[in-house]
C-alpha cells in the first residue's frame, strides 16, 4: 500500500482560520518538504475556485499551487483529483500538463472529472448544465488530451471540442504520456472511461464499494480490451487518529457527508492506531494500491509526520 496526501486548496474552509495567504502558501510548502522526505508518493489537490460553503475565505487555485508545489519538492508526485473539465478548454489542459511534467522532471498524475460543484460554475461564468452533458464533454476531452499528448499532428473533431493539425511540443516527459486518472465511483460511464482511457481511477467510498468498483471496472476492461492490471486503484479517505474511537467520530466535519456517503466513521482511516492498521488492511484486501490522506487538520505538519513514521515506509 503506497499513501498521498490530499492537500488543501481552502475549498473545505480549511484556511478560516488565517488572515495571510502568504503564511497559508508557506504552511503549504512546508507540509509538501516534508511529505517528499517521508516517503509520501504524492500530493493532489482539488480544483475548485470557491469553498464547498459560500464563505469570502481564501481559495488557491490549483494549477498554480501544483507548478509551486513541483518546484518545492524533488522525489513526490504531484497532480489533481481532480481538474473540472468545465473550467479550461481541453486543448489548453494538454499543453498546461505537458509543461508542468518538464517542470517537475516528470512526476505529474494528471487527474480530470467532469465538474460537480454548481457553485464553481455560477459564480465563475461557466456552463453547468447537465450530469450526463458533462460526462459526454469529459470524453470528447480526454480523447484531445490524449491526441496531443501521443501524436505529431493532433486532429480531433466532436460535438464540444475540436482540434485542426495541433502541435503540442514539448509533450511532457513521461512516455508513453503522463499518467491519466479519471476519478469517480459511475458505473455506466465513468468506469468505462476509466477502462478505455485511464491509467488510474480513484473511489471515496468504502473497502466493500470499492472493492465492487473494482469488480465494475474489470468488466469494463474486459468489454474493451484493456488488461485491468495496468489501471492503479486509489480510494480517497479522511484520516483522523486519537486514543479512542469515539474521540476520533467527533471530529469528523459535518460537512464530510457532502463527498464521502454512508457511516465515514465506520469505514474511513477514523479511530485508534489498530483501528486505523485495520482498516489500512481492509482497503488493501479489496484491490486497492494507494490511499489518498485527508488528514484531521490538513494544515498539520504534526499529522503528516506522525502517519509517516507508523505507516509510510
Amino acid at each position: 500500500m503506497r499513501f498521498s496526501i490530499f492537500l488543501p486548496t481552502g475549498f473545505a474552509r480549511e484556511f478560516a482560520g488565517f488572515s495571510d495567504p502568504i503564511a497559508v502558501y508557506a504552511r503549504l510548502m512546508e507540509i509538501a518538504e516534508l511529505a517528499d522526505d517521508a516517503g509520501y508518493a504524492a500530493l493532489l489537490v482539488p480544483d475548485h475556485l470557491t469553498t464547498v460553503q459560500p464563505s469570502t475565505d481564501m481559495v488557491f487555485e490549483a494549477w498554480t499551487l501544483i507548478t509551486a508545489l513541483a518546484r518545492e519538492t524533488t522525489g513526490i508526485r504531484v497532480g489533481q483529483l481532480v481538474t473540472a473539465n468545465s473550467y479550461r478548454n481541453p486543448a489548453l489542459q494538454a499543453k498546461m500538463a505537458s509543461t508542468l511534467d518538464v517542470i517537475s522532471g516528470g512526476r505529474l498524475d494528471f487527474g480530470i472529472g467532469a465538474g460537480w460543484l454548481e457553485t464553481d460554475h455560477r459564480q465563475y461564468g461557466y456552463e453547468y448544465g447537465t450530469a450526463a452533458g458533462r460526462l459526454r464533454k469529459l470524453e470528447e476531452a480526454i480523447q484531445v488530451i490524449l491526441a496531443l499528448w501521443t501524436e505529431e499532428h493532433a486532429t480531433f473533431e466532436g460535438r464540444y471540442y475540436g482540434i485542426q493539425d495541433a502541435v503540442n511540443e514539448p509533450k511532457g516527459v513521461q512516455r508513453p504520456h503522463i499518467p491519466l486518472m479519471v476519478a469517480g465511483g459511475g458505473e455506466k460511464m465513468t468506469l468505462r472511461l476509466v477502462a478505455q482511457y485511464g491509467d488510474a481511477c480513484n473511489i471515496m467510498d468504502s473497502p466493500e464499494v470499492a472493492k465492487h468498483k473494482f469488480d465494475v471496472l474489470r468488466a469494463h476492461c474486459q468489454d474493451v480490451g484493456r488488461d485491468y492490471e495496468t489501471i492503479k486503484r486509489t480510494v480517497t479517505t479522511p484520516c483522523i487518529i486519537r486514543d479512542s474511537a469515539a474521540e476520533a467520530r467527533a471530529l469528523i466535519p459535518a460537512a464530510s457527508n457532502f463527498v464521502f456517503p454512508g457511516d465515514l466513521g465506520s469505514y474511513g482511516l477514523v479511530g485508534t492506531l489498530d483501528t486505523v492498521k485495520r482498516r489500512i488492511a481492509a482497503f488493501e484486501e479489496a484491490g486497492v494500491q494507494e490511499l489518498i490522506l485527508y488528514f484531521e487538520d490538513p494544515t498539520s505538519t504534526r499529522q503528516v509526520a506522525d502517519f509517516a513514521r507508523s505507516f509510510v515506509v
